[in-house]
């Protein structure tokens, strides 16, 4: 992990803390916020302006890609397309593609070395000419944290960080990839609490 200086608001001297950007935030059954119950967020940036994230588990039911081209006025192409998920609370009205780094996209973020992060429409072009990425993942709005916010839900027990798999992110079915994202960590995330308890 890169290590990010950041300033806290009780003093001026700068301390050290490592950047999660590219982990999974795994909500743990003590999850506080209703919203994240059962959800794997992958931080896609952690700095000292606050976070990023998109939830890669939680489907929705009634708008699919086709409706994302039709909003887009872009031709749907042929054969069956991948789920559109619900990223998090904000900005909830727009797009935010996730995909492997083989495809370059004109403006994007490097989330890691595999997966990077655009809101980029020419992606939906290149994907209706046949020119996408392999693996992609499409989120409607996002999940964000203000300076330090991230860091002080850290302390109580609704979120547990582990390195974020790619697998797990574009070829493991939603409905496991709660428990999964866990278990490639040997960490079975329903038990999480009675294991852990507080310290």
């Amino acid at each position: 992990m890169a290590i990010i200086t950041i300033k806290t608001s009780m003093d001026h001297a700068p301390r050290m803390i490592e950047t999660l950007q590219g982990y999974f935030l795994i909500a743990t059954p003590q999850m506080p916020d209703p919203r994240f119950a059962g959800k794997v967020v992958y931080l896609c940036a952690h700095n000292d302006e606050g976070a990023m994230g998109l939830v890669v588990n939680e489907p929705i039911s009634d708008i699919s890609l086709g409706d994302v081209f039709a909003s887009a006025e872009i031709s749907v192409p042929p054969g069956v397309l991948p789920s559109v998920y619900q990223g998090g609370p904000v900005e909830v009205a727009n797009a935010f593609f996730l995909y492997s780094s083989e495809y370059r996209a004109q403006h994007f973020l490097e989330v890691s070395k595999t997966v990077h992060l655009s809101s980029d429409p020419q992606l939906l072009y290149d994907l209706a000419s046949g020119q996408g990425p392999k693996n992609l993942l499409v989120a409607l709005g996002y999940s964000g944290w203000g300076p330090g916010q991230l860091e002080a839900e850290l302390t109580v027990d609704g979120w547990l960080t582990l390195p974020a798999d790619d697998e797990i992110i574009f070829h493991t079915p939603d409905n496991l990839r709660w428990q999964k994202a866990a278990l490639r960590h040997g960490i079975d995330i329903a038990l999480f609490g009675d294991v852990v308890g507080s310290a």
